[in-house]
């Protein structure tokens, strides 16, 4: 026995042929259970976030021996974003090894369709039913969420940062929200790229990270998460408790922006189109390019 076939990593073609051989498999996967299964992916990519959110709430407190507050000081950005893609990473880790379908991963079917092995009507429908199952999962996530009264943890601190987080993305232009999109699928799909070399869970846990946590700290859009951080934020926004705005000295006011419309219209659909491109083009379509394409 070859011992040393048995431990490399595949090498980029054979992760090409194996990226092909997954995307057939997908497209052809019972409805009921590619929608359960996407189901599953929106609700882990919002446990990613919902961790995302907060480890980044708040920051140093120090007090009185009364216990009163005499200083507060936020957490470096830099710092910040690299603590909420470390563990946002948790997301793509459970979809890709507890097993669920994401739309943004599974945009890398184009591959196969770009050899002739998947048809358009089933790309499309793969698509279209994994991005809503994610939908459901998400948003239903933040439903469930609101409800537990995570928001006023930390002395509104959670809270508080849902809110600008749903405001900030809710006040993207539609422009920089699809290349945004672009650059933060193109980043997660170069992660499930990489999964396609693992030969353990460890493997595949350590070619994700890098990648989503970048994407994250860059703050870089991914349609999925926003599932979740926006209805949250919404949610919160419409339905907190007076004593919670009180306690963060804001109103419902100051997040203009924090509109369902503005979720669908403004975020939403430019981040979507711009992870279509994101990771059909730039990684999906070259990789075919280089490793699948048939040469004259």
């Amino acid at each position: 026995m070859n011992n040393e076939a048995f431990i490399d990593a595949p090498l980029p073609p054979a992760m090409a042929i194996r990226a092909e051989e997954l995307g057939v498999k997908k497209v052809n996967l019972p409805i009921s259970k590619l929608f359960a299964l996407a189901v599953l992916a929106g609700a882990f990519v919002a446990v990613g976030a919902l961790f995302a959110t907060l480890v980044t709430s708040g920051g140093f407190v120090t007090r009185a021996a009364d216990g009163s507050i005499l200083t507060t000081v936020a957490m470096p950005y830099g710092i910040a974003r690299l603590l909420a893609g470390l563990v946002f990473s948790l997301g793509l880790i459970l979809v890709v090894v507890g097993g669920a379908e994401l739309f943004t991963g599974n945009i890398l079917i184009v591959m196969a369709f770009a050899n002739g092995r998947v048809t358009l009507g089933q790309l499309l429908t793969n698509w279209t039913l994994v991005y809503l199952g994610n939908f459901v999962g998400a948003i239903a996530t933040a439903i469930l969420l609101f409800f537990t009264g995570q928001y006023a943890f930390g002395g509104g601190a959670v809270g508080m940062n849902i809110l600008a987080t749903g405001e900030a993305k809710t006040a993207l232009g539609f422009g920089q929200a699809v290349v945004l999109g672009m650059m933060g699928n193109s980043l997660v799909c170069l992660a499930v790229w990489m999964v396609y070399s693992a030969r353990s869970t460890t493997d595949k846990i350590m070619a994700i990270v890098p990648p989503v946590a970048a994407f994250v700290a860059a703050g870089f859009e991914h349609s999925i998460a926003n599932m979740y951080f926006i209805p949250l934020a919404l949610l919160v926004k419409q339905w907190g408790s007076p004593a919670f705005f009180e306690q963060i000295g804001k109103t419902p006011l100051d997040f203009p922006h924090l509109t369902w419309t503005n979720f669908l219209v403004i975020n939403l659909l430019p981040v979507t189109i711009g992870n279509i491109i994101g990771g059909a083009v730039m990684v999906g379509l070259v990789y075919w390019f280089v490793y699948l394409r048939k040469s004259n």
